[in-house]
């Protein structure tokens, strides 16, 4: 079996199509979403695009849908800084009660059996907390307690959106990316499983994907045009703000 893991998708659907044909092309058996498909640009588009695919999808959780499934249910996510809260706002208020009840299904975590890979425990963050923020950087003595107990060779995570693969004690952690805004080189990131670990990479137009999501009426469209798709954070300064956040 060949699984695709997708993270951090950020309602970005024209990263998110140019992956899937990549995905499509590998004979892939199953994706993966792991979390963090909101909020975005475009997503009930988004939404649409993977509920409805060629391929058999699971989905997990992300802080993404349990901010929006929060605001949705009447509750400011206190997760979220207060400048940002006008795009969870903004984006529970694109959709539905069945998108409601459909997200609110998703686990937080999801264990699957991967040929000549093994077990693989998919979270969005860390296997206990999809807030949690580590890097490549990360020291592993301030890791070893947070994967304590965890009983599959494997974790696959992403929410920093930079691909990683350590090892922490005796679990070799592997970070997707992301394929809707990832910091360094522009395009889209996600892993391919089996029957060996790759981290692979989707070029797209992006100046027809930017010109797309100028023409949603997302607040900050434009933004998010030209910093997450034209001309994204490097690598280097966020994973500067990452280790000072620490």
């Amino acid at each position: 079996m060949r699984v695709a893991a997708i993270y951090d998708i950020h309602g970005n659907l024209p990263a998110l199509e140019a992956a899937l044909q990549d995905i499509h092309q590998a004979k892939t058996d199953l994706v993966v979403v792991g979390g963090d498909v909101l909020p975005g640009p475009m997503p009930t588009e988004t939404l649409a695009c993977l509920f409805h695919p060629d391929i058999p999808v699971q989905f997990i959780q992300g802080n993404g849908e349990v901010a929006v499934l929060q605001q949705m249910a009447g509750k400011e996510p206190a997760a979220v800084p207060e400048p940002y809260r006008h795009i969870i706002r903004w984006t529970a208020g694109q959709l539905d009660a069945e998108h409601e009840q459909l997200i609110s299904g998703w686990p937080k975590t999801l264990r699957l059996e991967i040929d000549q890979v093994g077990e693989v425990l998919f979270c969005h963050a860390t296997p206990r907390n999809e807030n949690e923020i580590f890097t490549c950087l990360t020291p592993e003595e301030r890791l070893l307690p947070v994967f304590e107990g965890i009983d599959v060779p494997m974790v696959v995570c992403g929410h920093t959106h930079m691909q990683f693969d350590r090892m922490i004690g005796k679990t070799r952690v592997v970070n997707a990316g992301s394929l809707g805004m990832p910091f360094g080189l522009s395009g889209a990131d996600w892993l391919m499983l089996g029957p060996d670990v790759q981290l692979r990479h989707t070029s797209f137009d992006l100046s027809k994907a930017a010109e797309r999501i100028r023409h949603t009426d997302y607040p900050e469209a434009q933004d998010f045009a030209n910093h997450n798709i034209l001309l994204p954070p490097s690598a280097e300064s966020m994973l500067k703000v990452f280790t000072n956040d620490q």
